[in-house]
């Protein structure tokens, strides 16, 4: 599962990739084998994804939220969702 947090690297845009990295790791998932963070800072790419307000979460492919730090709850939801799927 690739996770991106489209940002310029803010304290908003780390707090969001630590979140994802938590919740990840609080559901058992492996990173580098389960589930992957990325910090994406180009600001062309981000642009690509109609994104205007950071931070933002792409998980696999698919914008899950702009604008706002998730909770690490919400960011579960999002990863057992996926996890349930594969």
């Amino acid at each position: 599962m690739m996770i991106e947090v489209l940002g310029p690297g803010c304290a908003r845009c780390i707090k969001t990739a630590e979140i994802l990295q938590r919740a990840g790791e609080e559901l058992g998932l492996e990173h580098g084998e389960d589930f992957y963070v990325s910090k994406v800072q180009d600001l062309n790419r981000i642009a690509s994804w109609g994104v205007m307000v950071t931070p933002a979460v792409i998980i696999d492919g698919v914008l899950k939220m702009s604008g706002r730090v998730p909770s690490v709850d919400r960011a579960k939801e999002w990863l057992s969702a996926l996890k349930k799927a594969e």
